[in-house]
């Protein structure tokens, strides 16, 4: 009878010690963790070669990999300041894998790779990932799928996985989506790379528009048009073909960087190569709008995208109030923009978001409870939350509760705390940035 080994977990990180308060310095943040996903999707069904450079080497990402490759797709090694190569398989060359897809705790996976294998005619598929991905909303995207004909089966009605795909002709439909979501809009799309007659969809408020960039990169007939470039329309029928891709900075990693510099006194710091997508640049209005010093240096496009170098200052902030059109834009951003609130003069406000409840943790729920273990004053509501800023921070024992959005807007917390502040599970950083904890301390020197 073997012996049970008792592991245990990682101690807690300790944050904001005396002489270590400041920032200074350039950092470049990883790869956009949306568009490092699409390429690797994209290049996978493109005929001919992909070579991908500054792909996010995180875990999410690497889950859409291992399943493109249980699917026969060869993709090389995946690693920091590597170039990735994707040999592509075309639109119909997809295997049927010998085991379930696992994309652990990637909701992108999950979503993008329901439309993808929704119309592989003859194919079985099941999609399944970790405990948190299995408690996260896949009916938004299964509905939307099965009125192009798609056969997705799963717990509660189809809504929650494990999900069963039976692949099926789809046919064309003109699909409007209760939600702003770019992944629900991008499993629609690439369902509709291979349905038959064309898809529209329509979104009550623009979300993200990779995927639409890069499928027109890659030779898909895409069209935008209606009110604020609301109704995205492909026709199929066009090959993909293989492409260079470069992947500029995550915004939503830049994000925390950004805050921590307009919050922490003295601070002065340079992100490098951030993607400036109109799409996803809210966190920059809202923070540009409570008057946080922040330039636009270096303004380019690389690869399709708008790209630039986002130089941050310290200095007074006000507060903010944000819901609408708005919330898609920066809906990874708001629980660091939670912390920016804190520090801010005056009550934030932040309405119909109640998106982030169904993320990695319930979002709105853990920054009241882990900042409220800080002195923060946080009044939750069902789509939102009201911050009181100006209150002092102090340094408390908190959670990440296994988000790591949440464990890196802790950190930023950590920086204008009052004494030490220990945080567990500070390795959820990993899933969009492996490199966070190495970089802070590097600036803080």
């Amino acid at each position: 009878m073997g012996l049970a080994v008792a592991v245990s977990p990682p101690p807690a990180r300790l944050l904001g010690q005396e002489g270590l308060r400041s920032l200074s310095g350039s950092v470049q943040v990883p790869g956009d963790k949306s568009i490092s996903h699409r390429a690797l999707l994209f290049g996978a069904i493109a005929t001919g070669e992909t070579r991908i450079d500054g792909l996010l080497p995180a875990e999410d990402p690497l889950s859409t990999a291992a399943c493109l490759r249980a699917m026969g797709v060869t993709i090389s090694p995946i690693a920091a300041g590597q170039p990735v190569i994707v040999q592509g398989v075309g639109l119909e060359g997809l295997r049927e894998p010998n085991d379930v897809l696992d994309c652990g705790n990637s909701g992108t996976t999950m979503r993008l790779i329901m439309g993808l294998l929704a119309g592989r005619s003859g194919c079985h598929f099941v999609v399944n990932g970790d405990a948190s991905l299995r408690q996260r909303p896949m009916g938004r995207v299964a509905e939307p799928l099965a009125a192009m004909g798609a056969q997705i089966r799963g717990r509660a009605g189809g809504k929650l996985a494990p999900l069963s795909i039976q692949g099926t002709a789809l046919h064309g439909a003109v699909i409007g989506t209760p939600i702003a979501s770019a992944q629900v809009k991008s499993a629609i799309l690439l369902a509709g790379l291979t349905a038959a007659g064309p898809t529209t969809v329509i979104e009550p408020a623009r979300s993200r528009d990779h995927s639409e960039r890069m499928l027109r990169g890659f030779g898909a007939d895409i069209e935008i048009s209606g009110d604020a470039g609301r109704h995205v329309r492909l026709t199929p029928g066009h090959e993909l073909v293989g492409q260079a891709v470069e992947v500029p900075g995550d915004i939503s990693s830049a994000a925390f960087w950004l805050v921590a510099g307009a919050i922490t006194p003295g601070a002065d710091l340079t992100v490098r190569n951030v993607g400036l997508n109109p799409t996803r640049t809210g966190v920059l209005e809202v923070l540009e709008a409570m008057g946080a010093r922040i330039e636009r240096l270096e303004q380019r496009l690389v690869a399709g995208e708008p790209v630039g170098d986002l130089r941050v200052r310290y200095g007074p902030l006000q507060a903010f109030d944000i819901s609408g059109e708005l919330i898609p834009r920066l809906v990874d951003e708001i629980p660091v923009l939670v912390v920016a609130a804190c520090r801010a003069e005056g009550t934030s406000r932040i309405r119909e978001a109640a998106e982030l409840r169904v993320k990695e943790t319930d979002r709105l729920a853990v920054m009241c409870r882990q900042l409220g273990a800080m002195g923060a004053q946080l009044a939750e509501h069902p789509d939102g939350l009201d911050i009181t800023g100006g209150v002092d921070l102090h340094g408390a024992e908190v959670d990440s509760e296994t988000d790591h959005r949440v464990a890196m807007s802790l950190a930023v917390a950590a920086q204008v705390a009052s004494g030490p502040t220990q945080l567990h599970r500070s390795e959820a950083a990993a899933v969009s940035y492996p490199g966070f904890w190495d970089d802070l301390a590097r600036l803080q020197a």
